[in-house]
C-alpha cells in the first residue's frame, strides 16, 4: 500500500516537473574545441539523464565482472557449510539413536566441511563416547577446552572423563577451573561442594553454599537446609578437640534447621556438659516435636549424670507427652521404667506396640522385660525369636544405604544431605526356608525317588533356634503322664502339651527313615503311604510352659540385658 502511494507521488511529481518546463521554453547552448550545441532545456535534461544511467550501468556490469570469483566461492563455501551442518545433524540423531557408526561417519564428514567447529568437536567426542573410545573422546574435550567458546563445555566432558576412570584429583581440578571461569556453571559448584566433602573440608564446603546462594543457585530454604548440616558435620568433627567450637557450629546449625536431629542431639549434649539445662531442653524438645529419635531421647533422659531411675522415668513420659505417645516415646519410657523395675507401668506402655506386627526393637525391649523381672525364661527365647524375624525399625537411610549413624553426605553418591529417618524396605517379609522345611518332611507322601534340592539359607537363617529342643529319633517316650499316641491318632493340641514336629522344627532325617526296619520298608513296597508323625514333647525344664504360672526367683531379679537398645 504505502508502496503504490509512494509511487504515484513520484509520478506526480515527474508530471509537475515536465509542465513546468513545457510553461518556460530555454535554449541551452553548449561550445566545446571548436564545436558549438544548441538545444532545448528539456532535451538536455533527458540527455544528462540518459547519460547517467548508461554510465551506472557500467560501472554496474564491470563491479560485476570484478566481484564474479569471490562470489563463486562465497557461494561455494556456503553450500559446503550447509553440507556440514547437515552432516552435524545426522550424527546427532545417530548418537541418540545410538548408532557408533553412523555417528561416526557424520562426525568425520562434519570435520572435513566445516573444520573445528565447535559443534563439529562436541559431535566427534560424543561419537567417541558412543564407540567406547575414551582417548579419542578426551582429545576432543581437551580440544574445546582449548577454545574460549568451548571451554566450558570442555572442561564438563574432561570432568566426566576423569570421574570415569576414577581420577577423582583431576576430575576436581577441571571442576575448579570451570567454577572460576564460569560462576554460575551448577555442575561445577556441585562437584566443587562433593569433593570439600568427601575431604572433610566443611568450612570450605560451607562457603562454596554461601556463594551459590548469593548468586541465585539455591534457594532459600535449600541454602539454610545445606548450611546446617555443613555446620552439624563441622560440630561433629571438633566435638573431642575443640568442644567451644563444636558447640558454636551445632547451635549455628540449630538455628538454620531446629528439626535437624543430629545438631539438636550435640547441642543438647554440650549444653547439658555446661549446666545450661533448660537451654538444652528447650533445644531437645524442639527437635523432638518434629522427629522423636533414639538419640535425642537418650540425650533428654540424661541430662545430669547423677538423677536415679524416677527422674529420669519422669523425663521419658514428658518426652511421651510431647510427641503423643510416639512408639519411639513409647520405647524411650519402657527403657525407663524397666531401670526403675515398674514392670507394670513397662507392660502397659508396650503393649499397643505388640498389638498388630511388633518391630525388632520391641521385641527385644520385651525380651528385656522378661529378663528383667523373671529371669531366663522361654519366654524371653521366644521374644529374641520373634525379634530376628521382625519388621525393621527406622534407621538413617540413604539411596538404599542403612546406616545406625548419621552422615552429611551419601556413600552411595557423594550427595550433600541425603540421610532421611526412615524405615528401610522390609525384604525378607516371610521365611524362606520355612515352604522347603515342610517339603522336606511330607517328601515321603510326595516324592517317588526324585532328589528334591536341599533349601539355601542365609547365614542367619541357618544359626539353629535357640528355643528348638533336641529329641532323639529313634523313640519317644512322654515324659507327662499322658502316653503317646498311636499312629493313627490324631495330632494332639497344644493344650495337652503334645507339639507337632512341623512346628517345633525338629524332623527326623532321611537316613534315620531309611534306617527304620524292613517293616516299614514292607509298607511302602505294598502301597501303604506312612503318615506324619506326631511326637508329644515336655516342655523345657525353664520353661513355665504355656499355662503354667511364671516362677519367681526370692532373689533379687538380675539387671543383666540380653539386648541394649
Amino acid at each position: 500500500m504505502w508502496r503504490a502511494l509512494v509511487f504515484i507521488g513520484l509520478l506526480a511529481l515527474a508530471a509537475y516537473g515536465a509542465v513546468w518546463l513545457a510553461d518556460r521554453p530555454g535554449d541551452v547552448l553548449i561550445t566545446y574545441g571548436g564545436y558549438r550545441v544548441q538545444t532545448t532545456v528539456a532535451v538536455a535534461l533527458i540527455l544528462t539523464v540518459g547519460t547517467a544511467f548508461l554510465l551506472a550501468l557500467l560501472w554496474a556490469a564491470v563491479g560485476f565482472l570484478l566481484n564474479l570469483p569471490s562470489r563463486w566461492n562465497y557461494a561455494s563455501r556456503a553450500r559446503r557449510r550447509a553440507r556440514g551442518f547437515s552432516a552435524v545433524s545426522r550424527g546427532m540423531v545417530a548418537v541418540g539413536a545410538g548408532d557408533p557408526i553412523a555417528a561416526r561417519r557424520a562426525a568425520n564428514e562434519a570435520e572435513r566441511l566445516l573444520g573445528r567447529e565447535p559443534l563439529t568437536l562436541l559431535l566427534k567426542a560424543q561419537a567417541a563416547q558412543v564407540s567406547g573410545n575414551r582417548e579419542a573422546a578426551e582429545t576432543a574435550f581437551q580440544h574445546m577446552a582449548d577454545h574460549g567458546e568451548t571451554r566450558v563445555l570442555g572442561l564438563r566432558g574432561l570432568f566426566v572423563e576423569a570421574r570415569r576412570r576414577g581420577d577423582l584429583a583431576a576430575a576436581r581440578s577441571y571442576a575448579q577451573e570451570a567454577a572460576r571461569i564460569a560462576p554460575t556453571v551448577n555442575w561445577a559448584n556441585e562437584a566443587v561442594l562433593e569433593a570439600q566433602c568427601a575431604e572433610g573440608d566443611w568450612r570450605g564446603a560451607l562457603a562454596i553454599v554461601d556463594r551459590r546462594a548469593s548468586i541465585g543457585l539455591l534457594d532459600k530454604a535449600t541454602a539454610k537446609r545445606e548450611r546446617a548440616v555443613l555446620l552439624t558435620a563441622d560440630a561433629l568433627a571438633r566435638a573431642d578437640r575443640d568442644e567451644s567450637g563444636a558447640l558454636a557450629s551445632a547451635l549455628d546449625a540449630v538455628k538454620y534447621a531446629p528439626d535437624l536431629v543430629p545438631a539438636a542431639a550435640l547441642a543438647g549434649k554440650l549444653l547439658a556438659r555446661r549446666g545450661d539445662l533448660r537451654r538444652a531442653a528447650k533445644i531437645i524438645e524442639t527437635a523432638w516435636k518434629a522427629t522423636p529419635h533414639p538419640d535425642l531421647a537418650s540425650v533428654y533422659i540424661n541430662f545430669r549424670a547423677g538423677d536415679s531411675a524416677q527422674d529420669r522415668l519422669k523425663r521419658a513420659e514428658t518426652l511421651a507427652k510431647l510427641s503423643s505417645w510416639d512408639p519411639e516415646a513409647r520405647l524411650a519410657l519402657v527403657r525407663m521404667a524397666i531401670e526403675a523395675q515398674d514392670f507394670d507401668k513397662a507392660r502397659h506402655t508396650l503393649e499397643p506396640l505388640l498389638a498388630d506386627r511388633p518391630t525388632m526393637r520391641a521385641c527385644l525391649m520385651m525380651a528385656d522385660l522378661e529378663q528383667a523381672e523373671h529371669g531366663a525364661t522361654g519366654r524371653v527365647r521366644e521374644w529374641l525369636a520373634r525379634a530376628s524375624r521382625a519388621p525393621r525399625d527406622a534407621a538413617w537411610v540413604a539411596e538404599g544405604y542403612v546406616s545406625d549413624r548419621w552422615m552429611p553426605t551419601s556413600p552411595v553418591s557423594g550427595r550433600l544431605d541425603a540421610f532421611a529417618w526412615q524405615t528401610p524396605p522390609d525384604l525378607l517379609a516371610e521365611h524362606p526356608a520355612m515352604p522347603a522345611v515342610v517339603d522336606d518332611v511330607i517328601a515321603d507322601l510326595d516324592d517317588k525317588g526324585e532328589k528334591r534340592p536341599e533349601p539355601v539359607l542365609t547365614a542367619r537363617e541357618a544359626e539353629p533356634p535357640e528355643a528348638a529342643v533336641p529329641i532323639p529319633s529313634a523313640e519317644i517316650t512322654p515324659a507327662g503322664p499322658e502316653a503317646a499316641p498311636s499312629a493313627g491318632a490324631p495330632a494332639l493340641s497344644r493344650d495337652s502339651g503334645a507339639v507337632q514336629a512341623e512346628e517345633v522344627g525338629v524332623f527326623p532325617t532321611k537316613a534315620a527313615r531309611k534306617g527304620n526296619g524292613a517293616a516299614a520298608e514292607g509298607e511302602t513296597e505294598t502301597g501303604h503311604e506312612p503318615k506324619p508323625v506326631v511326637f508329644p514333647v515336655e516342655h523345657a525344664p525353664d520353661d513355665p510352659g504355656p499355662t503354667a504360672a511364671p516362677r519367681r526367683d526370692e532373689s533379687k531379679p538380675s539387671r543383666f540385658r540380653l539386648f541394649g537398645i
